[in-house]
């Protein structure tokens, strides 16, 4: 089943611009301000699309790993579960190859993987085996990824309207601002007054400490749409090998693909990953031929269908992609964290 278009329009603006207003989404739509509102609340109490936040770490010191999981078949509910709950595995994925699950897993720093995450995988009963690939560039993320449902008015006064970004990473929010941090990542759109009716601060206090957060560069947001209900059913990730003099070409040629959602390069067997939304996996064959015609010295080791999304930037995921409305928020700082 696909969006209507008003309803693709809709997300496709809030993809560019998630925290822009129902006013200045009505005039770049050219719908009423409560129309839209209407719509939205809509779509996120169906778990279509919604509105979410994700720490930014220091670009020098942060990691950004994926991790292949291989876990008893009887026990991989469990597992499942017991991963799900870790807030630094920020996505868990079931794959159709060589490995039973995918996860994404990010951390403040090196420390924070070695010392805390990786050892409590470990821990957990049922998993037989695990092995990582560190990201050492991340050359295009999911959060480039759009609908493209927009006309080329529509982006030109969405242009006008949407305001500047943040400078960039300032730092991490103080500790007492954690309240803010986990209720946008609940809902990317919270205004001042319900993050202090779901915080209990003080509403001064919650505007007061939402407009630091904002200006802070410290939250990526993001507007995410259930892949079943997108038009692109099928995900499929490639594991590369490149000789490193072809790397800005293969990054190059990627970036030409719509359905590009994730592009890195990273450690291992294989050193370049990246993972497209298909409308069918047909699909497949025709992108691996135009990506080695393109750059024909890179090597394509494999490539993998992801046949369950379990849990994508912390929301966790029902089997038709929709989300159920459970997120695992970002956790707090604690001193031990602190002292790594």
């Amino acid at each position: 089943m696909d969006l209507t278009d008003d309803d693709r329009a809709l997300v496709n603006v809030l993809q560019l611009a998630p925290r822009i207003s129902w006013q200045d989404a009505g005039d770049v739509l050219e719908r009423h301000p409560t129309t839209l509102a209407a719509r939205w609340d809509r779509l996120r109490a169906t778990g279509v699309a919604w509105v979410t936040a994700h720490l930014l770490g220091d670009p020098a010191k942060m990691t950004l790993s994926f991790v292949d999981v291989d876990c008893e078949l009887r026990g991989r509910d469990a597992v499942e579960a017991a991963l799900c709950t870790i807030p630094e595995v920020v996505s868990v994925e079931e794959s159709a190859r060589n490995r039973d699950l995918v996860l994404t897993v990010v951390t403040p720093g090196w420390e924070e993987l070695t010392r805390g995450i990786l050892p409590r995988f470990a821990r957990i009963p049922g998993i037989i085996k695990y092995q990582s690939a560190m990201c050492t560039a991340l050359h295009a993320g999911a959060d480039s990824w759009n609908l493209e449902a927009l006309s080329a008015p529509q982006r030109a006064r969405l242009r006008g309207v949407a305001g500047q970004r943040p400078a960039g990473y300032t730092g991490p929010p103080p500790a007492s601002y954690w309240p803010i941090v986990q209720a946008l990542s609940r809902n990317g759109r919270a205004t001042a007054a319900e993050i202090a009716a779901a915080t209990g601060l003080h509403p001064a206090t919650a505007r007061r400490q939402l407009n630091r957060v904002l200006a802070g560069g410290t939250l990526a947001f993001r507007c995410e749409v259930a892949q079943d209900y997108s038009g692109y059913p099928v995900s499929c990730q490639w594991f590369a090998s490149l000789p490193p003099d072809e790397r800005d070409r293969a990054v190059e040629v990627l970036r030409g693909f719509r359905s590009l959602r994730l592009c890195a390069s990273t450690t291992g067997t294989s050193n370049f990953t990246f993972i497209m939304w298909m409308r069918t996996a047909a699909e497949v064959l025709e992108i691996e031929d135009r990506f080695l015609a393109a750059v024909p010295r890179a090597r394509i080791i494999e490539s993998s269908l992801t046949v369950k999304f379990l849990k994508r930037v912390g929301w966790m995921l029902n089997p038709d992609t929709t989300a159920t409305g459970e997120v695992v928020v970002p956790a707090p700082p604690t001193e031990e964290a602190a002292s790594l």
